[in-house]
């Protein structure tokens, strides 16, 4: 199926597909992201953000079902899944057991995934457009406060990321973390 892609995403769809780190606006902050089954890609956003690949990353799409291949979606229970689903799309994070075959550059050191089904509209249409998620950490070198705007993420990265240029949603924090089969929180929002 071949879309017609508006010139705003040409460059970051184009930096994807060569396995390349891209920037863009979420809920609260910009995001760097790449696609989430290139280990190079992966390997280059973690050495930006000197970042531990132990942590494990954030995987965000505009739907559930893109999330499927790197979940185990069968160890999440209907009532699970319900609370889940009814703060998606938005911006709550879920950690769920990962599959088996799920990369450890995406898993860190954990049994499970952190993913996040967003309402940023760019980034929906993004998600879509590239048909994956997307890996998705804060944009800001260590140490630094996240990017806010296209002028901040210039600022600390140069040229040395696309941008998908767009306003960020408006929340005051990163979104909140929480666990799938326990309901506890990781990370406030």
């Amino acid at each position: 199926m071949s879309h017609v892609i508006s010139p705003v995403f040409n460059e970051v769809i184009t930096a994807l597909k060569e396995e390349k780190v891209i920037a863009y606006p979420t809920e609260a902050v910009f995001g760097l992201g790449c696609d989430p089954d290139s280990e190079n890609a992966v390997q280059e956003l973690l050495a930006l953000k000197n970042r531990s690949w132990e942590k494990g990353l954030i995987l965000i799409a505009d739907k559930y079902e893109r999330l499927c291949t790197y979940i185990d979606d069968e160890q999440i229970n209907d009532t699970q899944k319900e609370t889940i689903f009814s703060s998606w799309p938005g911006p709550v994070t879920w950690v769920i057991p990962a599959k088996v075959t799920t990369p450890k550059w995406l898993t860190g050191k954990f049994s499970t995934l952190a993913v996040r089904v967003t309402d940023h509209p760019l980034v929906r249409q993004l998600c879509a457009i590239y048909e994956k998620p997307l890996v998705s950490t804060s944009a800001n070198l260590s140490g630094l406060a996240p990017c806010r705007s296209v002028e901040e993420v210039r600022q600390q990265f140069g040229n040395r990321v696309p941008i998908l240029g767009g306003e960020v949603g408006g929340r005051e924090n990163p979104s909140e973390i929480r666990d799938a089969l326990t309901g506890k929180l990781y990370r406030q929002g």
